[in-house]
Protein backbone atom coordinates (compact mmCIF):
# COMPACT_ATOMS: atom_id res chain seq x y z
CA UNK A 1 0.00 0.00 0.00
CA UNK A 2 1.30 3.45 -0.91
CA UNK A 3 2.26 5.89 1.80
CA UNK A 4 -0.01 8.99 1.75
CA UNK A 5 2.76 11.27 0.40
CA UNK A 6 3.37 8.91 -2.52
CA UNK A 7 -0.12 9.74 -3.79
CA UNK A 8 1.14 13.17 -4.82
CA UNK A 9 2.89 12.48 -8.12
CA UNK A 10 1.06 15.06 -10.25
CA UNK A 11 0.39 18.38 -8.55
CA UNK A 12 -1.84 21.11 -9.97
CA UNK A 13 -0.94 24.76 -9.35
CA UNK A 14 -3.62 27.45 -9.42
CA UNK A 15 -2.74 31.12 -8.92
CA UNK A 16 -4.92 34.21 -8.53
CA UNK A 17 -4.42 36.40 -11.59
CA UNK A 18 -5.48 39.45 -9.54
CA UNK A 19 -2.61 38.95 -7.09
CA UNK A 20 0.58 39.70 -9.01
CA UNK A 21 2.69 38.47 -6.09
CA UNK A 22 1.38 34.94 -6.61
CA UNK A 23 3.27 34.55 -9.93
CA UNK A 24 6.71 34.31 -8.30
CA UNK A 25 5.42 31.95 -5.59
CA UNK A 26 3.87 29.66 -8.21
CA UNK A 27 7.19 29.51 -10.09
CA UNK A 28 9.02 28.68 -6.87
CA UNK A 29 6.51 25.91 -6.11
CA UNK A 30 6.92 24.41 -9.59
CA UNK A 31 10.69 24.38 -9.18
CA UNK A 32 10.52 22.70 -5.75
CA UNK A 33 8.01 20.11 -6.99
CA UNK A 34 10.21 19.20 -9.94
CA UNK A 35 13.27 18.92 -7.68
CA UNK A 36 11.33 16.42 -5.58
CA UNK A 37 10.82 14.22 -8.64
CA UNK A 38 7.16 15.09 -9.07
CA UNK A 39 5.24 16.73 -11.92
CA UNK A 40 3.79 20.24 -11.76
CA UNK A 41 0.88 21.14 -14.05
CA UNK A 42 -1.51 24.09 -14.04
CA UNK A 43 -4.51 25.73 -15.69
CA UNK A 44 -4.18 28.13 -18.64
CA UNK A 45 -4.72 31.24 -16.50
CA UNK A 46 -1.94 30.27 -14.09
CA UNK A 47 0.39 29.39 -16.96
CA UNK A 48 -0.07 32.91 -18.38
CA UNK A 49 0.28 34.54 -14.95
CA UNK A 50 3.48 32.77 -13.95
CA UNK A 51 4.89 32.10 -17.45
CA UNK A 52 5.24 28.41 -16.62
CA UNK A 53 6.12 26.04 -19.44
CA UNK A 54 4.28 22.93 -18.33
CA UNK A 55 1.17 20.95 -19.22
CA UNK A 56 -1.85 23.20 -18.79
CA UNK A 57 -5.61 22.64 -18.80
CA UNK A 58 -8.32 25.08 -19.96
CA UNK A 59 -10.38 24.87 -16.75
CA UNK A 60 -9.58 24.21 -13.10
CA UNK A 61 -12.22 21.45 -12.96
CA UNK A 62 -10.33 19.59 -15.71
CA UNK A 63 -7.05 20.17 -13.89
CA UNK A 64 -8.49 18.72 -10.67
CA UNK A 65 -9.43 15.51 -12.46
CA UNK A 66 -5.90 15.09 -13.81
CA UNK A 67 -3.85 15.59 -10.62
CA UNK A 68 -3.40 14.11 -7.16
CA UNK A 69 -3.30 17.44 -5.31
CA UNK A 70 -4.23 21.07 -6.01
CA UNK A 71 -2.13 23.84 -4.49
CA UNK A 72 -4.01 27.16 -4.52
CA UNK A 73 -2.13 30.48 -4.33
CA UNK A 74 -4.13 33.50 -3.20
CA UNK A 75 -6.48 34.26 -0.33
CA UNK A 76 -9.59 32.66 1.08
CA UNK A 77 -11.62 34.18 -1.77
CA UNK A 78 -9.49 32.26 -4.25
CA UNK A 79 -10.01 29.04 -2.30
CA UNK A 80 -13.78 29.60 -2.22
CA UNK A 81 -13.87 30.21 -5.96
CA UNK A 82 -11.91 27.04 -6.72
CA UNK A 83 -13.83 24.98 -4.15
CA UNK A 84 -17.12 25.78 -5.88
CA UNK A 85 -15.66 24.81 -9.25
CA UNK A 86 -14.43 21.40 -8.08
CA UNK A 87 -17.12 20.60 -5.48
CA UNK A 88 -17.63 16.86 -5.25
CA UNK A 89 -14.11 16.08 -6.47
CA UNK A 90 -11.94 13.81 -4.34
CA UNK A 91 -8.81 15.83 -5.23
CA UNK A 92 -7.54 17.53 -2.04
CA UNK A 93 -6.54 21.20 -1.88
CA UNK A 94 -3.76 23.00 -0.01
CA UNK A 95 -3.99 26.79 0.27
CA UNK A 96 -0.93 29.06 0.17
CA UNK A 97 -1.75 32.51 1.53
CA UNK A 98 -0.79 35.47 -0.67
CA UNK A 99 -1.99 38.49 1.24
CA UNK A 100 -3.75 39.08 4.56
CA UNK A 101 -5.98 37.14 6.93
CA UNK A 102 -6.90 33.66 5.75
CA UNK A 103 -8.23 30.49 7.36
CA UNK A 104 -8.60 28.34 4.24
CA UNK A 105 -5.19 29.40 2.94
CA UNK A 106 -3.43 28.16 6.04
CA UNK A 107 0.20 28.21 4.82
CA UNK A 108 1.96 31.62 4.55
CA UNK A 109 3.78 32.02 1.22
CA UNK A 110 7.15 32.41 2.97
CA UNK A 111 6.70 28.91 4.47
CA UNK A 112 6.11 27.21 1.11
CA UNK A 113 9.36 25.22 1.14
CA UNK A 114 8.72 23.98 4.68
CA UNK A 115 5.13 23.02 3.76
CA UNK A 116 6.23 20.96 0.75
CA UNK A 117 8.82 19.12 2.85
CA UNK A 118 6.05 18.16 5.30
CA UNK A 119 3.98 16.90 2.38
CA UNK A 120 6.83 14.77 1.01
CA UNK A 121 7.33 13.25 4.47
CA UNK A 122 3.66 12.42 4.79
CA UNK A 123 3.17 14.76 7.76
CA UNK A 124 -0.35 15.87 6.95
CA UNK A 125 -3.96 14.82 7.21
CA UNK A 126 -7.06 15.17 5.06
CA UNK A 127 -10.14 17.03 6.25
CA UNK A 128 -13.55 16.97 4.56
CA UNK A 129 -15.52 20.23 4.49
CA UNK A 130 -19.28 20.36 3.95
CA UNK A 131 -20.96 22.70 1.46
CA UNK A 132 -24.52 23.99 1.68
CA UNK A 133 -26.91 24.28 -1.26
CA UNK A 134 -29.69 26.75 -1.95
CA UNK A 135 -32.66 26.06 -4.21
CA UNK A 136 -35.73 28.09 -5.08
CA UNK A 137 -37.06 30.88 -7.26
CA UNK A 138 -35.92 34.48 -7.15
CA UNK A 139 -37.82 37.17 -9.02
CA UNK A 140 -39.18 34.57 -11.44
CA UNK A 141 -35.85 32.88 -12.10
CA UNK A 142 -34.67 29.50 -10.83
CA UNK A 143 -31.92 29.62 -8.21
CA UNK A 144 -29.69 26.61 -7.67
CA UNK A 145 -26.17 26.95 -6.33
CA UNK A 146 -23.95 26.00 -3.40
CA UNK A 147 -21.41 27.57 -1.08
CA UNK A 148 -18.48 26.55 1.09
CA UNK A 149 -18.64 29.58 3.40
CA UNK A 150 -22.11 31.04 3.43
CA UNK A 151 -25.39 31.93 1.79
CA UNK A 152 -26.32 35.57 2.48
CA UNK A 153 -29.69 37.23 1.91
CA UNK A 154 -29.35 40.99 2.27
CA UNK A 155 -30.73 44.35 1.30
CA UNK A 156 -29.36 46.46 -1.50
CA UNK A 157 -27.82 49.91 -1.23
CA UNK A 158 -30.85 51.61 0.34
CA UNK A 159 -30.86 51.77 4.16
CA UNK A 160 -34.20 50.03 4.71
CA UNK A 161 -34.90 46.82 6.57
CA UNK A 162 -36.00 43.66 4.85
CA UNK A 163 -38.25 41.02 6.45
CA UNK A 164 -37.57 37.28 6.24
CA UNK A 165 -39.65 34.42 7.65
CA UNK A 166 -37.28 31.60 8.60
CA UNK A 167 -38.13 27.95 9.34
CA UNK A 168 -36.04 24.98 10.45
CA UNK A 169 -37.46 21.56 9.50
CA UNK A 170 -40.85 23.24 8.93
CA UNK A 171 -40.91 24.78 12.42
CA UNK A 172 -40.95 28.61 12.42
CA UNK A 173 -37.96 30.31 14.04
CA UNK A 174 -38.96 33.95 13.70
CA UNK A 175 -39.59 36.79 11.28
CA UNK A 176 -36.30 38.67 11.06
CA UNK A 177 -36.49 42.39 10.37
CA UNK A 178 -32.89 43.14 9.55
CA UNK A 179 -30.31 44.20 7.00
CA UNK A 180 -29.85 40.54 6.08
CA UNK A 181 -29.34 36.96 7.18
CA UNK A 182 -26.18 34.83 6.97
CA UNK A 183 -26.56 31.05 6.70
CA UNK A 184 -23.05 29.80 7.38
CA UNK A 185 -21.24 26.49 7.28
CA UNK A 186 -18.70 25.69 10.01
CA UNK A 187 -15.99 26.70 7.51
CA UNK A 188 -17.66 30.09 7.05
CA UNK A 189 -18.05 30.80 10.76
CA UNK A 190 -14.81 32.83 10.72
CA UNK A 191 -15.96 34.95 7.76
CA UNK A 192 -19.00 37.27 7.47
CA UNK A 193 -20.86 35.48 10.29
CA UNK A 194 -18.05 36.26 12.74
CA UNK A 195 -18.03 39.93 11.70
CA UNK A 196 -21.80 40.05 12.32
CA UNK A 197 -21.47 38.61 15.83
CA UNK A 198 -21.81 34.90 15.15
CA UNK A 199 -19.98 32.17 17.04
CA UNK A 200 -16.68 30.68 15.95
CA UNK A 201 -17.27 27.01 15.10
CA UNK A 202 -14.67 24.31 14.58
CA UNK A 203 -14.78 23.43 10.86
CA UNK A 204 -15.42 19.73 11.55
CA UNK A 205 -18.59 20.45 13.57
CA UNK A 206 -21.86 19.20 12.05
CA UNK A 207 -23.79 22.47 12.30
CA UNK A 208 -25.22 25.41 10.39
CA UNK A 209 -25.08 28.92 11.86
CA UNK A 210 -27.85 31.48 11.29
CA UNK A 211 -26.67 35.03 12.01
CA UNK A 212 -28.92 38.07 11.42
CA UNK A 213 -27.25 41.25 10.18
CA UNK A 214 -28.20 44.28 12.28
CA UNK A 215 -31.56 42.87 13.45
CA UNK A 216 -34.21 45.36 14.57
CA UNK A 217 -35.05 43.21 17.62
CA UNK A 218 -32.13 43.16 20.04
CA UNK A 219 -33.26 39.69 21.21
CA UNK A 220 -32.41 38.22 17.79
CA UNK A 221 -29.11 36.40 18.14
CA UNK A 222 -27.06 33.94 16.15
CA UNK A 223 -28.53 30.41 16.25
CA UNK A 224 -26.66 27.12 15.76
CA UNK A 225 -28.67 24.33 14.10
CA UNK A 226 -27.80 20.76 13.09
CA UNK A 227 -26.14 20.47 9.69
CA UNK A 228 -28.89 18.00 8.75
CA UNK A 229 -31.58 20.67 9.21
CA UNK A 230 -33.58 21.96 6.25
CA UNK A 231 -33.90 25.74 6.40
CA UNK A 232 -36.60 27.65 4.54
CA UNK A 233 -36.45 31.40 4.06
CA UNK A 234 -39.43 33.34 2.72
CA UNK A 235 -39.02 36.94 1.64
CA UNK A 236 -41.80 39.05 3.14
CA UNK A 237 -40.62 42.61 2.56
CA UNK A 238 -38.06 43.12 -0.18
CA UNK A 239 -38.34 46.76 -1.19
CA UNK A 240 -36.29 48.36 -2.58
CA UNK A 241 -34.17 45.24 -3.34
CA UNK A 242 -33.14 41.96 -1.70
CA UNK A 243 -30.22 39.94 -3.00
CA UNK A 244 -28.94 36.40 -2.57
CA UNK A 245 -25.18 35.83 -2.44
CA UNK A 246 -23.28 32.54 -2.37
CA UNK A 247 -19.70 32.89 -1.11
CA UNK A 248 -19.79 36.58 -1.98
CA UNK A 249 -21.10 36.09 -5.52
CA UNK A 250 -24.57 37.41 -6.45
CA UNK A 251 -26.80 34.42 -7.22
CA UNK A 252 -30.16 36.15 -7.64
CA UNK A 253 -32.65 38.79 -6.54
CA UNK A 254 -35.74 38.04 -4.47
CA UNK A 255 -39.28 39.37 -4.83
CA UNK A 256 -42.03 39.30 -2.20
CA UNK A 257 -43.13 35.78 -1.24
CA UNK A 258 -40.16 34.13 -2.95
CA UNK A 259 -38.96 31.13 -0.97
CA UNK A 260 -35.56 29.44 -0.73
CA UNK A 261 -34.50 26.09 0.74
CA UNK A 262 -31.01 25.79 2.23
CA UNK A 263 -29.57 22.46 3.32
CA UNK A 264 -26.41 20.41 3.36
CA UNK A 265 -25.11 19.80 -0.15
CA UNK A 266 -24.39 16.33 -1.44
CA UNK A 267 -20.99 17.68 -2.49
CA UNK A 268 -18.00 18.37 -0.25
CA UNK A 269 -14.34 19.23 -0.68
CA UNK A 270 -11.13 17.85 0.84
CA UNK A 271 -8.43 20.02 2.36
CA UNK A 272 -4.87 19.10 3.31
CA UNK A 273 -3.77 20.14 6.79
CA UNK A 274 -0.09 20.00 7.69
CA UNK A 275 1.09 18.39 10.90
CA UNK A 276 2.48 21.61 12.39
CA UNK A 277 -0.82 23.53 12.35
CA UNK A 278 -4.36 23.38 13.73
CA UNK A 279 -7.54 25.46 13.56
CA UNK A 280 -7.19 26.63 17.15
CA UNK A 281 -3.56 27.59 16.59
CA UNK A 282 -4.67 29.56 13.52
CA UNK A 283 -7.28 31.36 15.62
CA UNK A 284 -4.71 32.40 18.20
CA UNK A 285 -2.29 33.60 15.55
CA UNK A 286 -4.60 35.23 13.02
CA UNK A 287 -6.98 36.87 15.50
CA UNK A 288 -4.06 37.98 17.71
CA UNK A 289 -5.51 36.46 20.85
CA UNK A 290 -3.54 37.31 23.95
CA UNK A 291 -3.39 35.75 27.41
CA UNK A 292 -2.05 32.65 29.07
CA UNK A 293 -1.94 29.45 27.05
CA UNK A 294 -2.15 26.26 29.06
Amino acid sequence: MKKPAEQFKRIGLVGNAEKAASAAVVRTAARLIQRAGRVAVCDHSTARLSKLKCEAFPEVAQLARAVDLLIIFGGDGTMLHIARQIAGSSTPMLGINIGGLGFLTAVPSDELSKALKLLWRGEFRFESRALISVNGVGNGKKIQTHALNDIVISRGAASRLIALDVYADNEPITRYRCDGLIISTPTGSTAYSLAAGGAIVLPTAEVIVLTPICPHALSNRSIILPLAATIRVKAVKTEPATFLNADGQIAGELANRDELTIQRSQDSIRLVHLADGSFLEALRRKLHWRGTYF
